[in-house]
């Protein structure tokens, strides 16, 4: 791990995460946090006919289940920066003070 200290609630966050990716051996995992504390956890969406981050599988999830908004997210997977699909999604729902983190396939956190 880094030198960033995860609370509680954000390392679950990577449990969550790592445990989905690799249930599903999808190339990222990501898991988010709401602003109730309620938490969801998804992989990458790879078909012929739809193409989802972990992350956008998230928010889909929050937004559907009624939650206005995000206080945590990770997102594990081979990239040491977040992307700007992410991002997007990320800062129009949740704003641009959520907490991100970024970390590996095995839920090492990126500097």
């Amino acid at each position: 791990m880094t030198d960033v200290e995860l609370s509680s609630e954000d390392a679950k966050l990577v449990t969550l995460a790592r445990a989905t990716r690799a249930r599903t051996q999808a190339a990222e995992g990501a898991a988010v946090r709401d602003h109730d504390g309620r938490t969801y956890a998804a992989a990458t969406v790879d078909l012929d006919t739809l193409q989802l981050t972990a992350v956008q599988v998230c928010v889909a999830m929050a937004v559907a289940s009624g939650s206005r908004g995000l206080a945590a997210a990770v997102v594990l997977g081979d990239a040491t920066a977040l992307t700007e699909p992410d991002r997007a999604v990320l800062e129009e729902y949740a704003g641009p003070d959520v907490v991100v983190h970024l970390a590996d396939a095995r839920g090492n956190l990126v500097s």
